[in-house]
């Protein structure tokens, strides 16, 4: 009677252990750098930066800057979310390539579609290329195209 009661015990101990370690491996991705873009637009440019993003849940959400050159007035800045699931970190980890969405929402309540894929340099580098449209309007999509950086995963990688 006391064994079959062990057993389970122990059984339940190890699959624990097995998700705290599961979730540890994940931990590494809570924080991923994009280095800063630029595209053209028709006689201009926009160039983007973004703080770190971190993650909450299956949520990537960071800051954003936008400035036009030459239109400066057309310049903004606001919040920017994407959605990565677990999977999809683990797949990055497997050097697959990922896609991506979310939204960006301006400092002035404008709201813009963001889709895109993230594509490491091989299975297990903590870095790669991104691809980022932000859908301006029904006409007007801008493709940022930079490099990620998870500096958590870098380090743990040495």
């Amino acid at each position: 009677m006391l064994r079959p009661l062990i057993r389970s015990a122990a059984i339940a101990l190890a699959f624990a252990g097995m998700v705290r370690a599961a979730e540890a491996g994940l931990r590494r991705y809570d924080r991923v750098e994009i280095a800063p873009t630029k595209t053209s637009i028709y006689v201009g440019t926009v160039s983007m930066t973004t703080p770190a993003f971190t993650r909450t849940g299956d949520v990537y959400e960071s800051g954003y800057a936008a400035k036009v050159f030459p239109w400066f007035f057309e310049s903004e800045s606001g919040r920017l979310r994407v959605e990565i699931s677990d999977e999809g970190l683990r797949r990055l980890e497997r050097g697959e390539r990922v896609e991506f969405s979310g939204r960006a929402v301006s400092s002035t309540g404008a709201e813009r579609r963001v889709e895109g894929h993230a594509t490491p340099e091989a299975p297990g580098a903590p870095q790669g290329k991104i691809k980022v449209r932000v859908f301006v309007s029904k006409r007007i999509e801008l493709i940022f195209n930079t490099t990620y950086r998870f500096p958590d995963a870098s380090a743990s990688a040495k």
